[in-house]
């Protein structure tokens, strides 16, 4: 059973380098990954609407509580130990800011993801490896 599981958009290149860097960080492998494209995305259709998962990044923690946007950020990088990078987006008038940011950022995160990486859309993304884009910038970095 998983503490937590996050359904995001695997053709994101922002989305599929933040849920990797999570499993990289996921020791004790309390998060589960749902890229909402993926055939595993079918055993929760009944629960999670893809269209609207696809818009705002949904979450299910062990006892089925439904998460959204920054409050499922926040959750999964706390269970990583990182939460604390996270908690601010939480507080009451950051909190606030923080929303609104992230739905502008959720509504064109394609145009964002092409000015950050040259990508509008992953075509063939993959948690379990990183693409050769970022295998080279680490490569660079070594």
């Amino acid at each position: 059973m998983y503490a937590l599981t996050v359904f995001y958009d695997g053709r994101c290149p922002l989305c599929v380098r933040e849920m990797r860097q999570l499993k990289q960080r996921d020791h004790a492998q309390a998060i589960q990954l749902i890229d909402l494209h993926s055939e595993q995305f079918s055993d929760y259709a009944d629960r999670i609407d893809a269209h609207a998962a696809n818009q705002v990044l949904h979450g299910l923690t062990a006892d089925n509580q439904l998460l959204l946007g920054l409050d499922v950020t926040h959750r999964a990088w706390s269970l990583v130990g990182r939460g604390w990078l996270t908690a601010p987006l939480r507080w009451p008038l950051l909190g606030w800011f923080a929303d609104h940011a992230y739905r502008f950022f959720a509504r064109h995160r394609s145009r964002i993801a092409y000015v950050m990486t040259g990508e509008k859309e992953c075509q063939q993304c993959s948690l379990d490896s990183p693409s050769q884009r970022d295998k080279s910038k680490t490569d660079k970095h070594n």
